[in-house]
């Protein structure tokens, strides 16, 4: 079936398309695990970077807490979309304090919100579903 508005896709383009997304978010999901563990167990360079920002451990678990709930939402297909969008948004936070605050290159950071930005605009209908759900509209 094939609308005037959406061009036709080859016969398993969309599954090829879904199992790459679920293949990212398993991979993306497994980093902010682990960027997460790095934080709540004060390792470094986790623990002299967030020293470096000044805010105090209260941030660096803060932002522990942020990549842990955008990881396990990863796994949440109604979840997923919105899941990208809060990773980008963190990692935009993360890119800037690396290049303005730390002075580090930001090349990490950088990667990963490119990486959410992908999973956001391939699950840009579930997002769409939940703000529906949400607003009533």
């Amino acid at each position: 079936m094939t609308s005037a508005s959406s061009p036709a896709r080859p016969r398993g383009a969309g599954t090829v398309v879904g199992i790459a997304l679920w293949a990212l978010q398993v991979v993306v999901a497994g980093f902010f695990l682990m960027s997460a563990l790095g934080k709540f167990t004060n390792a470094e360079p986790s623990a002299s970077t967030f020293e470096a920002i000044g805010l105090g451990d209260w941030f660096r678990h803060f932002v522990g807490v942020l990549e842990l709930l955008g990881a396990v939402a990863l796994f949440v297909p109604r979840l997923a979309g919105p899941a990208g969008l809060a990773l980008v948004a963190l990692m935009a936070g993360a890119t800037l304090t690396e290049l303005f605050v730390l002075g580090g290159g930001g090349v990490l950071p950088l990667i990963l919100l490119a990486l959410s930005a992908v999973i956001a605009w391939g699950r840009r209908e579930s997002t769409a579903r939940l703000w529906s759900s949400v607003t009533g509209r």
